[in-house]
This record gives C-alpha cells, structure tokens and sequence, in this order.
C-alpha cells in the first residue's frame, strides 16, 4: 500500500497547481490525477451534481488503488468531502479558503476573496469566513470566465489580464492587502496578480497549505513511500488530451510522465 499512489481531481485543469506543489516536498510519491473538464467549470452546478461526478471520479482512482485522495478544487470539496468522506474508508483532504492566514496577516483590516460563486455560496467559505475573519472586511469577487482561460491555455493572455483586473481593482481600492485565491485554476495567474497589485499585496496560496497536510496525513498514517522510490506520474482528462499535454508540458518541461483521456 505504501508505494500506491496519490489520487488528485479537480473540475479540470487547475488542480495541477496543487499537484506542483506535492511533488516538490513528496518527490517520492508517485500520483495521478484526474481533470474532469468535459464538465467543467463546477462553479454553478447543483451540489448534488457535483457529489455524482466526484463519486465517479473517486471510483476511478480507487480502481487505480490510490492510497489517499485530494480534492484539488474548491468547489468540489465545498459541495461533497463531507459525502465522500462518509461513503468511502480512504483519507480525503480538500481545499479550504486560507481566509485565516489572510485575516492573521492583514494590515488594512481588509481581505480579498476571488473564488467560483459554487465556493462563495457553500457552507464552508461562511464557516472559516465566521471562525477566523471576526473583526477583518472580507470583499468576495466571483472570477467569472477564469477557469475556462485555464482550461483552454490562455492564462497568460490580454483577456485574461483583463478580466484580472476589472475584479480585483475595485478590492484595491478598498485597500485589501490580503488577496486569497479560492479557486486552484487562479495560482496560474499569479504572474498577472503580481503585476496589477505591484508587488503590494500578498497573494494566498492555499496549494502550499494542502500539500503539507498530505505529508503530515501520509506520515500519521504511515503510508510515504519507500525512501528511494522512483514516482511515476499518470495523467487523466475527460476532455481534450491535447490541453492536458500543453499544460503539463508547460509546468513539468523536463519530467517523465503519461497522459490518457478517460471519460467516466
């Protein structure tokens, strides 16, 4: 079991943030991962519709004998962790809004939240929001359109600077100098963040947060895998494998990996 691999999905593409993360501070583990994205964006899907995809999903890398899964996507893991956590034995970690190290670390008072209308409306944004934001303005910006530059490989694209900046000038304004990414596609931005912010606010990442929690669960488990294990890295898309390859190529240029399209 121990030299069974890590399972990552997301909606689509974005979740590939978290999986550079992982490999960064776990180069022995192999992973695989899954980008739903013939049925992305899961930002306005009913929760029920995103607990269906996810279990199909789920079955999918359990089939593959994963070890541990990660729910690489906001949305997804404010719409059905609690669901897959009941209906499956495997250790599950998802995404959570890093509005607490945001609210910890603000100077202003004021944060800034850009997430998917599914992670802004779900349970899970107003807990964290209520536990740890006391006190601190919070100003929430859907990223409407984002994802699906992401997803077609334009992340660095006029539109996309754009689109950028007509969502997060007005939170600049409101003197935020605290910007949380609550979505996994949006850390593909952060070159254009930097440039609209000037170097003046501090982006939140919660992919750095989430792979050290896979380490710790691995370790308080007991199931890293055997020092000296050579990984291996296996791709999966429902949608089309050649923007899985661009992306992939473009984010590991030198690495050894497979990429499949598997349609659930």
């Amino acid at each position: 079991m121990n030299n069974h691999p890590i399972g990552i999905f997301d909606s689509g593409l974005g979740g590939l943030s978290v999986w550079q993360e992982l490999i960064k501070i776990l180069p022995q583990e192999s992973l695989i991962y899954y980008a739903d994205s013939a049925h992305c964006p899961y930002g306005q899907k009913s929760a029920s519709e995103i607990i269906t995809l996810s279990e199909h999903i789920v079955d999918f890398l359990l089939e593959k004998g994963c070890k541990i899964i990660v729910v690489a996507c906001n949305t997804a893991t404010a719409a059905a962790i609690h669901h897959l956590r009941e209906k499956y034995e495997v250790a599950f970690i998802g995404m959570e809004p890093a509005i607490k190290p945001a609210a910890l670390n603000t100077l202003t008072g004021k944060v800034g939240v850009l997430a998917t209308q599914g992670t802004l409306n779900g349970a899970l944004f107003k807990q964290t929001k209520e536990k740890f934001a006391n006190g601190v303005e919070v100003f929430t910006q859907v990223g409407y359109g984002l994802v699906e530059l992401v997803e077609n490989g334009q992340y660095t694209s006029q539109e996309a600077e754009n689109l950028l900046r007509e969502y997060i000038q007005p939170m600049i304004d409101k003197q935020i100098d605290q910007l949380v990414l609550g979505c996994t596609h949006y850390p593909f931005f952060i070159p254009i963040i930097e440039q609209i912010t000037h170097g003046e606010v501090t982006i939140v990442n919660a992919s750095v947060a989430v792979a050290k929690r896979v380490k710790d669960i691995l370790l308080d488990k007991a199931l890293q895998a055997d020092e000296g294990q050579r990984p291996q890295y296996s791709f999966y898309t429902s949608g089309e494998l050649a923007l899985l390859k661009n992306l992939v190529s473009r984010i590991f240029p030198e690495g050894e990996y497979q990429v499949f399209q598997k349609i659930l």
